[in-house]
């Protein structure tokens, strides 16, 4: 009977114990598979069907619904969506490595650009050479001449437009009529091809306008291919059918970025165009040093790089800045007065002067945080459309924010992560909807005003601005960025009085997303010089 008792027991202790296990292997599994919410998902597709232009505030409407973590299913890709501070800055700090990859899209097909390339021995050195040779303190200081001296050149070509116009027939001084997208290309394009190889593109005294042409066919259409989603990146199928045509027009743009990156290296290698002070030529010079380490593909890499990330960029940035300015004529009269106050009236604002103008340094972080309008909500039918605030929705107005890059660049997964207690398989996207994360108003007070003041206190502590990205992946020449713009913007200021085109606001519908946001109706403005700066400018 005993043994009896025993055998049974040691069976149901064994059951037990069996039972235990698979129930906990359940647990685990269901842990182990534990991801963010999102919408339903269609075979073979996903969410792909939902994804519709502009992204950032479909993203947004989906974000709201499921929270500030979802996870979408791109056809055969994965995504991790994050719209919070607090998760965004989780990402990029405590699990910065983790996300370090970026994704390996079929349409991104330029193999040069660094900041697409996954984490490795590869981008560390690239990443290296560009902090040490190129944005560092004592580099960019090198090149402030080259910028001051195109800054000036822009400044002198519109005044001596303004000169060529027409007076009003009573006499009085008049405004001329100016579209400043165009004006800004150029000038960052000189910038930064002098800065690369020491030659300019842009100005009076080019007669060869066809490179000039080859660059902004490039920069264009890189900007306008890779920032968008396209099904070709998701679903394999519609990669090699290409039936709208997007890997045709991809790999154009690459031959034209390719074509132009050489010409420039032949052009400086044989024809002695440029100097040691160029980027190149300061490259080469380390690649007699060290050949394996400064490559020719390494070294065109950081120029190709350098010129796609300093052109576009500035150019949208500034466009809005400006914008906002004509919307908001106090503080442009506010950041005129600092200037007279710090710099005056008889030279031009230059880049040391940068210290002294920390309001001129406010409106240039406000706008890269957040750009304002209002525009009627109603789609084609009549009816309003759905709006993130039921109030907002009521009254068929819309207010709309924009960070240049609303999304900020794509990273993706190296291993298994885990995220505010959800495990994120190795190899998910991480999207960044920055669009959210800069006007939520548990975080900015006022969000969708255009406040440059919130800038000019020190409470500034715990907010989160992530424009030129954090950790591992962030922009490198986020220093070079603020003192280009400031630099441009306070000379703007300084020289022109300007004002709007008729007595309406500017209109600020955004353009088609790429990985900038551009304005839908380039900017025009009306400016003349002011009284104060006659002087200067004539002997410009």
């Amino acid at each position: 009977m005993d043994n009896t008792l025993s055998f049974k027991t040691i069976i149901l202790s064994l059951l037990s114990l069996l039972f235990i296990k698979v129930c906990l292997s359940f647990v685990n599994k269901g842990n182990k598979n534990k991801l963010p919410p999102g919408p339903p998902a269609l075979p073979f597709i996903g969410h792909l069907h939902l994804l519709k232009q502009p992204l950032h505030r479909t993203l947004e409407c989906i974000s709201n619904q499921y929270g500030p973590a979802t996870f979408l299913h791109f056809g055969s890709r994965q995504a991790l969506i994050i719209s919070s501070q607090t998760l965004a800055e989780q990402c990029l700090t405590t699990h910065d490595l983790a996300f370090a990859n970026r994704p390996q899209l079929p349409t991104v097909m330029l193999p040069y650009l660094i900041g697409m390339t996954n984490y490795g021995p590869h981008w560390r050195r690239c990443r290296q050479i560009a902090k040490e040779e190129i944005f560092s303190a004592p580099r960019i200081e090198a090149s402030s001449d080259i910028r001051s001296i195109e800054v000036q050149d822009m400044v002198h070509r519109l005044f001596k437009t303004y000169k060529l116009s027409e007076k009003n027939l009573n006499g009085s001084t008049h405004y001329a009529k100016l579209e400043l997208r165009n004006i800004f290309f150029e000038l960052f394009l000189n910038m930064t091809v002098m800065v690369i190889a020491g030659k300019r593109l842009c100005g009076d005294d080019i007669k060869d306008l066809e490179d000039m042409k080859q660059y902004r066919e490039a920069i264009d259409g890189w900007f306008e291919l890779s920032g968008a989603a396209k099904v070709e990146d998701f679903i394999p199928l519609m990669t090699m059918l290409d039936l709208n045509g997007v890997m045709k027009k991809m790999r154009h743009v690459t031959h034209v970025n390719e074509a132009m990156m050489q010409k420039l290296m032949e052009e400086h290698l044989h024809k002695g165009v440029g100097t040691r002070n160029t980027v190149i030529g300061r490259l080469l010079e380390l690649q007699r040093q060290d050949p394996d380490k400064y490559s020719d593909l390494v070294i065109r890499n950081i120029c190709m790089n350098i010129l796609l990330g300093g052109v576009d960029t500035p150019t949208s940035t500034l466009e809005w800045t400006m914008a906002n300015l004509l919307n908001n004529q106090d503080i442009l009269k506010k950041a005129a007065a600092e200037i007279d106050k710090h710099v005056g009236n008889q030279q031009l604002v230059q880049e040391s002067d940068m210290a002294n103008l920390p309001f001129l340094q406010c409106i240039i972080k406000e706008s890269l945080r957040i750009h304002q309008i209002q525009i009627r909500c109603r789609a084609t039918h009549g009816t309003a459309r759905t709006c993130a605030t039921p109030f907002v929705a009521q009254q068929q107005i819309r207010i709309r924010i924009h960070p240049i890059a609303p999304l900020l660049s794509t990273h993706e997964s190296r291993e298994d992560v885990t995220v505010e207690g959800y495990n994120i398989p190795k190899g998910t996207m991480l999207i960044l909807n920055i669009y959210q994360i800069q006007r939520d108003p548990v975080n900015w007070e006022e969000p969708t005003k255009f406040k440059p003041e919130r800038f000019e206190t020190d409470n500034m502590e715990g907010k989160l601005m992530i424009p030129f990205g954090m950790g591992r992946r962030s922009c490198p020449g986020e220093l070079l960025a603020m003192r280009e713009m400031g630099l441009v913007l306070g000379t703007l200021i300084q020289c022109f009085d300007w004002k709007t085109v008729g007595d309406e606001p500017v209109d600020l519908a955004e353009g088609p997303l790429g990985l900038t946001l551009p304005m839908a109706v380039p900017l025009r403005m009306l400016y003349r010089p002011r009284l104060a700066m006659m002087e200067v400018l004539s002997k410009l």
